[in-house]
């Protein structure tokens, strides 16, 4: 447990949240700049976008290029189930040079597009 003293001189989380569009499986059932708006009205939020397919090559450098760009040292990332591409992301975060833990993975694919 961190103490008051701790707490008052911690810095403020910079997260940035990412909401994969995965095709038309999320972006065809979800209103994702109603969510991404939503997102970056959250304390410690300082980047919520949208993007066409995290889990390729090019979302996985989306991600790094955000992490290095926005000093981010939290991210959220809205999609697919965690067992479907946790292993990827934590990877994607540790080339970033952040924890692969500090990663929080939102499953809004199966739990609430389909």
């Amino acid at each position: 447990m961190l103490s008051a003293s701790t707490e008052k001189n911690a810095t403020p989380p910079r997260i940035g949240v990412y909401v994969c569009e995965c095709g038309p499986n999320i972006k065809g059932a979800l209103d994702i700049t109603r969510l991404t708006t939503f997102a970056s009205t959250l304390d410690g939020v300082v980047s919520a976008k949208p993007f066409p397919l995290l889990c390729s090559g090019e979302g996985r450098r989306f991600i790094i290029e955000e992490v290095g760009a926005r000093h981010l040292d939290r991210v959220v990332i809205g999609g697919c189930s965690s067992r479907e591409h946790g292993h990827t992301f934590r990877e994607t975060l540790a080339a970033a040079g952040l924890n692969p833990y500090l990663l929080q993975l939102a499953n809004i694919r199966e739990q609430c597009a389909w």
